[in-house]
């Protein structure tokens, strides 16, 4: 399981979102503070559209304290990347909890401080609203209109 968690973050850094589907079971659920819940396609098309916003822009993940029991395990992992139209730097600490089933992970969990990285992503507005419930619904609302969004570009893909 260690490897797979290492396999999924090194290709997450790569923006390689086929290595990273390849680690997810079909019965994926993933959950974070942003996108809330997704579901199997749709938790494997966040990553994939993050990965191609991320595509000839500075961006890195690292990985650490990667650990397993049983057929659970978690990391700690940063992303840093620039955000928005303002270009803002982010440095996202990031803690995962997963669940495994058949070798893969099947369960998700990422859990970080909102407030911190609306601050960083935002600057005095993200600081001043980031750990209010507005702002998370308001975000949560944007992030999955982007999904949807991205989606509804790639069916036609699909069809081909």
């Amino acid at each position: 399981m260690e490897e797979v968690i290492h396999k999924f973050y090194t290709a997450f850094n790569r923006l390689d979102y086929e290595t990273m589907h390849s680690c997810y079971h079909q019965d994926i659920k993933f959950e974070d503070p942003v996108f809330g819940v997704l579901m199997g396609e749709r938790a494997k098309n966040m990553w994939e559209m993050l990965c191609e916003s991320q595509k000839e822009k500075e961006f890195s993940v690292t990985h650490y304290n990667v650990l397993i029991s049983g057929n659970t395990g978690s990391a700690t992992w940063e992303a840093q990347y620039f955000y928005g139209k303002a270009n803002r730097k982010v440095n996202n600490i990031i803690k995962a909890h997963f669940e495994f089933k058949d070798g893969l992970i099947v369960k998700h969990t990422d859990k970080f401080n909102l407030r911190k990285w609306a601050a960083q992503a935002l600057g005095t507005k993200g600081k001043i609203l980031g750990g209010t419930i507005y702002f998370k619904r308001k975000l949560r609302a944007r992030s999955l209109g982007l999904l949807r969004n991205f989606e509804a570009k790639k069916l036609p893909k699909l069809a081909s």
